[in-house]
């Protein structure tokens, strides 16, 4: 409850900057004028909308367990025969000015409402997010196309105005190259607060829910013990997707730094030998979205709050 809060204030703060986002995500896809540089950029648009797709499957099927689950349990005690004739319990800690024990299923249905609507906003918020980032990977990609399409001519005899239009296309891949990273940051700029709060209740959620499923499944607690299952599940799959896309992003940067060096720049004109020497030196310190200059976004951020769930873990699990 703590993650839909902090999701939802987030963009609600940043409305302004998620439109300037969006309209300068636009404003770039309509300067794009090449046919192979429109379908790159509508392929890491095709890419997007199947990783949508999934995220809303995959949010469907879990919302549905975790609503379905205490409905279900009676009826499977009653197959499994074991006699269990106890009266249903909410395990939400929350406060209610009724009989709670008389009212379940409508503070039931209360709970259902309130998580089916966190999970659109954690879904929501999340994949347009993920989007705008692919969407700036697929500005890397381009810069890397115009840098191989600047440097498919023969250098041994070419003329000043073909000299000229490399330069021009070399210019072009720099401008999208820069472009795609003022991008990245300006996203992570604007929710830079959201997602450092995020690692935290991340991390603290991790070890919490693997210290329930623990005691819960010791105590023989199957209901209790599934939903902090699905939970666990959930906030693992949160935090791989948004670490694995700014893994992404610093992967398609790599990728403009080896095409400008494997271009053969060495042997372009001087004018070009300039302009490709500043994407040499930019892609020289790895480009890495952080966040508050402590974390960097990336497959080795998640193992690493993996591991420090883990720690906190152990350390409660030990001190009980």
């Amino acid at each position: 409850f703590i993650i839909y809060i902090i999701k939802y204030n987030s963009f609600w703060i940043n409305s302004d900057n998620v439109r300037l986002l969006l309209e300068r995500l636009q404003e770039i896809c309509n300067e794009l004028k090449d046919e192979n540089e429109i379908n790159i950029m509508e392929e890491y648009g095709n890419n997007t909308k199947r990783y949508t797709i999934i995220i809303i499957f995959f949010t469907i099927c879990s919302v549905s367990i975790i609503t379905t689950t205490p409905l279900l349990m009676p009826v499977l005690n009653i197959i499994l025969y074991t006699n269990k004739s106890e009266s249903y319990q909410i395990h939400v800690m929350t406060e209610y000015f009724i009989d709670q024990e008389k009212y379940s299923y409508l503070i039931l249905l209360h709970l259902n409402i309130i998580v089916c609507i966190g999970a659109a906003t954690i879904t929501a918020t999340g994949t347009m997010l993920r989007g705008c980032l692919i969407h700036a990977c697929g500005m890397f990609k381009i810069a890397s196309y115009r840098i191989e399409q600047a440097m498919t001519m023969k250098f041994k005899k070419i003329s000043t105005n073909n000299e000229i239009m490399i330069y021009k296309k070399i210019g072009c891949a720099i401008d999208i190259h820069r472009k795609a990273m003022k991008y990245s940051e300006f996203l992570l700029s604007s929710f830079e607060g959201s997602f450092a709060s995020l690692i935290l209740v991340g991390v603290i959620s991790l070890s919490l829910n693997l210290f329930s499923i623990f005691q819960t499944a010791s105590l023989g607690n199957n209901e209790e013990c599934i939903l902090h299952i699905v939970i666990l599940s959930l906030i693992l799959l949160y935090m791989f997707l948004a670490n694995y896309v700014g893994q992404e992003v610093t992967d398609h940067n790599n990728y403009v730094h080896t095409t400008a060096y494997n271009v053969g720049w060495y042997v372009a004109p001087i004018h070009t030998q300039k302009l490709i020497l500043f994407i040499l030196q930019k892609g020289s310190k790895v480009f890495v979205l952080n966040v508050g200059k402590l974390f960097g976004v990336s497959l080795e951020c998640f193992a690493v709050l993996i591991k420090a769930s883990m720690s906190y873990f152990t350390f409660m699990y030990s001190m009980q």
